[in-house]
């Protein structure tokens, strides 16, 4: 939520026409900038960043269990 936040920070300063097109298309209902569609993108920062945690985590904690496993073999 930090980064969407200095992500939408700094196309507010910059002002780049680039980040005014990324941000739509990676967050759904997302339209730049008013003060409901800025926590809309929280919202959905905040989903995407647990949905990262979900599917990554378990994968990272089963590599590493295994990798383990095999120097201990060693």
């Amino acid at each position: 939520m930090t980064t969407y936040t200095l992500c939408v920070l700094c196309g507010v300063v910059v002002s780049d026409a680039d980040m005014h097109q990324l941000l739509p298309m990676l967050l759904p209902g997302f339209t730049w900038l008013n003060c409901p569609s800025f926590l809309l993108g929280l919202a959905w920062s905040f989903f995407y960043g647990w949905y990262a945690a979900l599917v990554f985590v378990p994968l990272f904690n089963y590599f590493a269990a295994r990798l383990n496993r095999r120097q201990d073999d060693l």
